[in-house]
């Protein structure tokens, strides 16, 4: 006999197929065309109110003494000085005049003052071991010729990086003080880490014009919500015991902030700042498109150019960066409190690394007015890789070539164009009223009516068929990712030494900006559904890994302990016991990829998908603000759907288990 449960996940299933199979028949035989597509004169025009309100904000909003334009104007000067004084010290030099009446008065920091500087913040947050690796990364950078571009690329992390923790830390400071400003944050942060990365570019192209404050602007909105979330459980999660003894103290508000909870709440607040300088890095990457050069314009001009060997080098560069401040910052995270310095020590004892960096940047410069070579790294010695990885990436197509197409029209015979057909027949109406039915189900009428809302929105705007798309994508990429996932971080989760090899490989997946995956997918099996599926599975993997191996190492022993006593096999133990338990983990491991495969899949529409980030991609190329912005939304309500319908089931999971 099938359970009721069962039962009902069969029919919506049985009911959805057969929509899906016979709706254009059913439009053929009734002459009903709304059956398959939303009729245009039921559509919302929600891009032509959002561009005539962006227009009337930019050229009509006035606050009395200033206008809206002037507001933009001045946070774009607030961001512009320090930025413009970043990439002088980093890149360009300082200049004074304009045109041909520039003449530079000082050079940039040179190749070797730079790295002798990375070199002393990464000796200072570890030791020598990660001072070697930070120093033979941006050694590397000099010698394969791409240390212009890369101090680009630092310039604007330097400066978006601190704005992006110490907003976010103003948030999460507020978020921890007042309830009611984390209730308000928390849908304007889920929106802000759901809506498309492309769809920030679109209005802020709109606002702040063309160039590197409009790019620095769109980085900090993107990489600040991790910020705010990690602060706020950073405060939440101090001791109450460190509180009481602050109370004791006699500590005030301000007192109890900054020198009880602040510093109590450091390291893991150092995890929030990690996770800025990652997403600011591969932000700034794509912010490239709207003027912030850098190396992530070398990988989008050699993306375009279809310039196998250029793209690969600056792609590695990037790798390398992000490998750096990566390991710099999760350092910093785990480092403990110096040791107060004796009183009696003079300045250079008191800060030893202030006065070595200061040391640095003069006798290099000194010196550089005699040797050349420690400002600016000599042509003549300079390497590239470019002519290797174009002969590589060739004798692979031409050796490879029949099993990789063979591979390719595999997956899309067999699983993607089923799959496809499956998610783009659904008819829109009967879409709306499953999504809501299946969410009930799961997570209770408002959710319900919630994910119903939101799907009906997306039909009311005209991008169901291209909503189908992205969602069939995603999800065979999240199928693919999870299955490959799980093994790997079980297998991790019960072997020690898998779980370092494994742990290292996922590291250097985490490290990759999003783009660098574009390359090689795209060079071996050109644009189209499948090179996106690839380079989705490839960043999306690391959290089903993650989160499979932590929840199996995370399982009571007790339990364990009771099941060798009952007798169990290791194979009983891991899927009666183990698994079971660890379901939770997974669930929410499930969650993440499927966060990370949509903020991927927006990035794919550069190598040809037809989905709504192609509609973001293009709302981008025409400036085209109310377009971007209903379909950076559209993404967001399929994540935010996504996100509470997993969390729904992760939440019930934990009940049964008795671990709430």
């Amino acid at each position: 006999m099938i359970a009721p449960g069962a039962l009902f996940w069969w029919a919506l299933l049985a009911v959805t197929w057969a929509l899906s199979t016979w709706s254009f028949q059913l439009y053929k035989a009734l002459d009903a065309r709304w059956i398959i597509r939303f009729p245009k004169g039921w559509q919302i025009d929600f891009e032509g109110w959002i561009s005539a309100a962006m227009k009337w904000l930019l050229e009509d909003a006035t606050f009395g003494l200033f206008t809206f334009q002037d507001l933009t104007r001045f946070v774009s000067s607030l961001i512009e000085l320090p930025y413009d004084l970043a990439r002088a010290a980093l890149a360009d030099g300082f200049i004074t005049g304009l045109g041909s009446n520039a003449v530079q008065i000082a050079p940039p920091l040179g190749w070797v003052a730079v790295t002798a500087l990375m070199m002393l913040l990464a000796l200072y947050a570890r030791g020598w071991g990660l001072a070697v690796l930070v120093g033979a990364c941006f050694v590397y950078l000099a010698v394969f010729g791409q240390w212009d571009s890369a101090m680009v690329t630092l310039a604007s992390v330097v400066i978006a990086v601190p704005i992006g923790v110490l907003g976010g830390l103003a948030l999460g400071i507020a978020c921890y003080r007042l309830a009611w400003v984390e209730r308000s944050l928390r849908p304007v942060l889920d929106l802000m880490q759901t809506v498309p990365i492309f769809a920030y570019l679109v209005p802020i192209l709109f606002l702040f014009g063309f160039g590197p404050v409009s790019a620095l602007v769109a980085t900090v909105i993107y990489a600040m919500p991790p910020m705010v979330r990690v602060a706020t459980v950073a405060l939440q999660s101090v001791p109450p015991e460190v509180v009481e003894a602050g109370h004791m103290a006699g500590c005030t508000r301000r007192q109890m902030m900054w020198k009880v909870l602040v510093p109590s709440a450091a390291p893991t607040l150092m995890v929030g700042v990690n996770q800025v300088i990652m997403l600011s890095l591969n932000m700034v990457i794509i912010a490239s498109m709207i003027g912030a050069g850098g190396l992530g314009f070398d990988v989008l001009s050699a993306l375009r150019r279809l310039d196998i060997g250029g793209g690969i080098e600056a792609g590695l560069a990037i790798v390398v960066i992000a490998i750096a401040l990566d390991r710099v910052s999760q350092a910093f995270a785990r480092r403990l409190p110096d040791a107060a310095p004796d009183r009696g020590a003079g300045p250079l004892q008191r800060h030893p690394y202030i006065t070595a960096a200061l040391a640095v940047v003069v006798a290099t410069y000194l010196l550089g007015l005699a040797l050349p070579a420690l400002q600016d790294f000599p042509d003549r010695l300079t390497l590239t890789t470019s002519a290797f990885w174009e002969e590589a990436m060739r004798w692979i197509n031409v050796t490879f070539f029949d099993t990789l197409d063979a591979i390719k029209s595999a997956f899309l015979t067999y699983l993607l164009l089923p799959v496809k057909r499956f998610f783009t027949g659904i008819p829109w109406a009967w879409g709306i009223l499953a999504t809501g039915l299946a969410a009930a189900r799961i997570g209770g009428w408002r959710l319900g009516l919630m994910a119903a809302v939101m799907a009906g929105l997306i039909a009311c705007v005209g991008l169901w068929d291209k909503a189908m798309t992205t969602v069939y994508l995603c999800g065979v990429s999240v199928l693919i990712a999870y299955a490959i996932g799980v093994p790997l971080g079980i297998w991790a989760g019960q072997r020690a030494g898998a779980h370092a090899w494994v742990g290292a490989f996922i590291d250097t997946l985490q490290t990759l900006p999003s783009f660098v995956y574009l390359i090689p997918v795209v060079m071996l099996f050109r644009v189209g559904d499948f090179s996106a599926m690839i380079a989705v599975v490839l960043y999306a993997l690391a959290p089903a890994v993650r989160y499979a191996a932590h929840g199996v190492r995370s399982v009571d022993p007790q339990m364990i302990e009771a099941g060798l006593v009952a007798g169990c096999t290791p194979r009983q133990l891991l899927w009666r016991i183990k698994l079971p338990l660890a379901a939770p983990s997974l669930l929410l491991g499930l969650n993440q990829t499927i966060m990370l495969a949509i903020s991927m899949l927006v990035i794919t529409a550069l190598v040809g998908t037809r989905d709504l980030g192609q509609e973001v991609y293009i709302a981008l190329t025409k400036a085209n603000v109310g377009q971007g912005i209903v379909a950076g939304l559209a993404v967001a309500f399929i994540a935010i759907v996504a996100d509470r319908v997993i969390s729904a089931m992760a939440a019930k999971s934990r009940e049964r288990l008795g671990l709430t």
